[in-house]
């Protein structure tokens, strides 16, 4: 579904992501940890071409991620993502950030596209909220709500770039619960977070980034376990012991 083949990137002479290499298989679950500035959210970014990149190849679903135009929109509609600032617009109701992609982007009627947003406010918890505005709800609302816009498009794909960071702690379960069931669902899912037990329970792979490069990719049993890599090792001896 998602195949990263030779990725390099650069911020002025900081050298960013450095030969990566990721495949995502349809219906796969891929976590992506690391320390702060190994490259995790910038890798999520060029997925959609939020981030340009400076050579290799990205391709979504077999098609090469165009560079621009009306093909990037389309491609761009295939892939849901979710930020750590949840990114809803404030002066438009729960219901309105929810319909407002599939009636613009994809045409849905508009009858269509609000029992279907209905639907996914009742999946991820907060249908009771739906005349509400953004600023009235908790930091967890916000990012389901987020959550079901971006399912709203029926996307091929969901990229989750640290969805629970800005979360207070007693909110970050219920985002991570949802973000649980759309795994259990089959949803195809990279997910970048500092959150270890997402990892070991909703994960196929964890991928584990360190200086712009992937150091590891394995199993989550396999990883928390016996991770190869003298930077893995470190990095786990530090957060697993607080």
């Amino acid at each position: 579904m998602v195949v990263l083949h030779g990725v390099e990137k650069h911020f002025g002479s900081l050298h960013v992501l450095r030969d990566v290499n990721l495949t995502v298989s349809e219906g796969e679950v891929v976590v992506v940890i690391g320390p702060s500035g190994s490259g995790k959210s910038t890798l999520c970014r060029t997925i959609n071409r939020l981030e340009t990149i400076d050579a290799g190849r990205i391709e979504v679903d077999g098609t090469v991620l165009p560079e621009e135009g009306k093909a990037l929109a389309r491609l761009r509609s295939e892939v849901g993502m979710v930020f750590q600032s949840f990114n809803l617009f404030h002066h438009k109701t729960v219901l309105e950030n929810v319909t407002l992609g599939p009636v613009k982007v994809r045409k849905v009627r508009r009858a269509d596209a609000t029992a279907t947003a209905l639907a996914l406010l009742e999946r991820v918890g907060v249908a009771d909220q739906k005349d509400k505005y953004p600023a009235q709800l908790s930091g967890g609302q916000q990012q389901r709500v987020a959550i079901a816009r971006a399912l709203a498009m029926r996307p091929k794909v969901m990229l989750f770039d640290e969805p629970t960071s800005a979360l207070d702690p007693e909110m970050i379960n219920e985002v991570l619960d949802v973000m649980t069931a759309l795994a259990r669902d089959g949803m195809t899912m990279l997910v970048v977070t500092h959150e270890m037990g997402f990892a070991r329970r909703a994960a196929d792979r964890v991928v584990f980034m360190a200086d712009g490069q992937i150091l590891e990719d394995a199993a989550p049993s396999t990883f928390f376990t016996d991770p190869r890599s003298v930077r893995a090792q470190d990095f786990l001896s530090k957060i697993l012991t607080h």
